[in-house]
Order: C-alpha cells, then structure tokens, then sequence
C-alpha cells in the first residue's frame, strides 16, 4: 500500500471513490449523491481543490487503485489558521478493518505537524460511527461536542461528535 498526496492526475479516481461514498454512506456526508452528480465540471474542480494553498488531500494505493482518501484543510483567515479540519476521510469498505484508515490519518495529522502554524485539528464523525470513532481516538482525538440531529437522510437523523486533535507548535501532540 502506498499513501501519498494526490494531484491533479488523481482527480477522476478520486470523484469516481468520493461517488462511491455517498451513495454507500449517505449519512457520513454533507453533500448528497443526487447534488454531486449534477455537479458541472465535477473532476476539473477537484483537481483545482487539489493544489489550493492549505489542501491536503492523501490516496491510499493498491496496485495503482485508490481504495481510501482524506483531506486536511487549514483554516485560511487570519484569527483561525491555528486550525485545520479532517474531511472526507473514506476507505473502499472491501479494504476497511486493514490499517488503510489509521495510515490515511496519520499522514494527514504528520502533514499538519510539518505547519509552524497548525496547532488543533478538528473534525466531526456521525456519532453512531463507532468504527471511526474508535479510530480516531487511538490517534488522539477527543470528543468536545455533540449536535443533535445535524443531518437527515431519508427522514432519519443522526447526530455528530466534534473531535479534536491538539498539537503543540513543535509539532508534539498534547491533550488537556
């Protein structure tokens, strides 16, 4: 398995796996199937998505086949650029249980290390997602929050934990 940054080549491979999320896990994200395929120029703008300043979006790789994704964004104004969020983190559910989630986050969470200015990350998870969740606090997350009811998909409504990574400015991570 190889994990690196994806460019602009990868933009098609990556529409066709964020296509697979969101008609498999509805619920996981904001943005619906329906709404993303009406998308115009879908691939063109994800590969400008990938080379804005302060997006990071890594590919796991399986014999050249993108199985897993996630993107850290940093925050661009001024008073929140300490900040950066985990989105779109989804592995092909024929490679989850294997380490391609944990490999995805860490590369994400050394990628915001490597930024002087980077001191937390966040990110919310579908507060039934036990999986993730249980992911994302072997890496160090913390839950700071609940909202109830933040989606609803088919007329069910599922709540969503707010987490959050602390670092330090040297790049060490620390809880409170």
């Amino acid at each position: 398995m190889e994990i690196r940054l994806l460019d602009r080549s990868d933009a098609e491979s990556y529409w066709n796996l964020r296509l697979e999320v969101l008609k498999q896990n509805p619920e996981a994200f904001l943005t619906s199937y329906e709404e993303s395929v009406k998308r115009e120029n879908a691939v063109e703008q994800t590969a400008r998505n990938f080379a804005a300043e302060g997006n990071y979006t890594f590919g796991a790789f399986e014999n050249a086949e993108l199985i897993g994704v996630v993107t850290l964004l940093q925050e661009d104004r001024v008073k929140i650029r300490h900040r950066a969020n985990i989105f779109a983190m989804y592995v092909t559910p024929k490679k989850q249980g294997l380490g391609v989630g944990k490999a995805l986050l860490t590369a994400a969470i050394n990628q915001a290390k490597e930024i002087e200015t980077i001191e937390k990350i966040n990110l919310g998870v579908i507060a039934s997602n036990q999986k993730a969740k249980q992911l994302y606090q072997k890496l160090g997350f913390k839950t700071f929050g609940l909202e109830e009811k933040a989606l609803v998909v088919d007329g069910v409504y599922y709540d969503d934990e707010y987490m959050v990574l602390h670092l330090d400015r040297k790049g060490i991570l620390y809880n409170e």
